[in-house]
């Protein structure tokens, strides 16, 4: 008997909760989300607004039109944000008093980048995504043929120069010429080829000490670029619109032409095998006689022919 109580004690007892429970249950389906029971934050620790608290609101509205919490598809609610280009990653939840919070990481730009007349910004991952008509993001601009497998590794140096002092105060943007990576200036007109992606602390490294050792010292106007992809040194190229290089180039110039004249004189030596072969006849006529008297006259007139015909023609060519 008495277990038989206990079983229809525990029954009951279930029965009863069970009821509240559907009865709960029922009454917090029919609830309706309202505005103050909509919770958004934003969890990037950089400040982005690509998309703000009331997008997300609008959204929220959108999925769910009667506003009750039975009627809502958390799952595709969650989807619908994530599906957005400059969202990162999104969370979506209920709390028991019926309270829905969405905490959302927006993408965070490294640089924007300018390619075939596209723009769009890349994040640390490397991903894509478009640009907003409504907020701009302060960034590195690159520009130029930058593929999508050097995105990471360009984010890393953008990320680098805007850590270090010296690199931010120098560099204000990226561009990609004929394979090459070169680094723009707020200075002058020059720019730093720093060729590939890799040894990039090394190469900024040298060029830092180019600066104080050197350039600190110049007219930064002076050069067109300061090349330093070349291993353990730094190679330098003069703006030819600087005045002050005028005495340099043309030094240059003048050098170039010196050399261009080398190949003219060798070509001056040509004639003299020929000289030789006019100047050996008189000789293979001579060696006839066989007396003694009459060839050394004729070796008296070979140098003197000789002798006279390559003087003159050797100075006309000099002059």
């Amino acid at each position: 008997m008495k277990n038989k109580y206990r079983i229809l004690k525990i029954a009951v007892t279930v029965i009863i909760l069970g009821f509240l429970l559907s009865f709960s249950l029922k009454k917090f389906s029919g609830q309706k989300i309202t505005d103050n029971k909509i919770s958004v934050k934003m969890s990037e620790k950089t400040p982005v607004y690509f998309i703000d608290e009331k997008d997300i609101r609008e959204i929220v509205k959108k999925e769910n039109p009667s506003g009750k919490v039975g009627e809502l598809n958390i799952p595709a609610l969650e989807k619908k944000i994530n599906a957005l280009p400059a969202v990162d990653s999104a969370n979506v939840y209920l709390n028991l008093n019926g309270k829905l919070n969405l905490d959302i990481k927006q993408r965070v730009p490294v640089f924007r980048l300018n390619k075939n007349g596209r723009d769009f910004y890349v994040d640390e991952k490397g991903i894509e995504f478009p640009i907003s008509k409504t907020y701009s993001h302060p960034c590195m601009l690159v520009t130029g043929d930058v593929q999508k497998d050097e995105y990471k590794k360009l984010a890393e140096l953008v990320e680098k120069i805007d850590k270090d002092d010296f690199s931010k105060k120098y560099f204000i943007g990226i561009s990609k010429d004929n394979g090459d990576y070169n680094l723009l200036t707020s200075e002058g007109n020059y720019k730093v080829e720093i060729g590939d992606l890799d040894n990039i602390e090394f190469k900024v490294k040298g060029f830092k000490t180019f600066v104080e050792k050197f350039l600190v010292y110049q007219d930064p106007e002076k050069y067109r670029m300061v090349s330093v992809k070349y291993q353990n040194q730094i190679v330098t190229t003069l703006n030819p619109n600087f005045k002050e290089n005028d005495s340099i180039l043309n030094v240059r110039n003048k050098e170039l032409a010196k050399a261009s004249l080398v190949p003219v004189k060798k070509t001056d030596d040509k004639p003299k095998p020929t000289e030789i072969k006019k100047t050996n006849k008189p000789t293979s006529s001579s060696l006839k006689p066989k007396t003694v008297t009459k060839p050394r006259e004729i070796k008296k007139t070979e140098k003197k022919s000789t002798a006279a015909k390559p003087k003159t023609k050797a100075k006309i060519k000099i002059e």
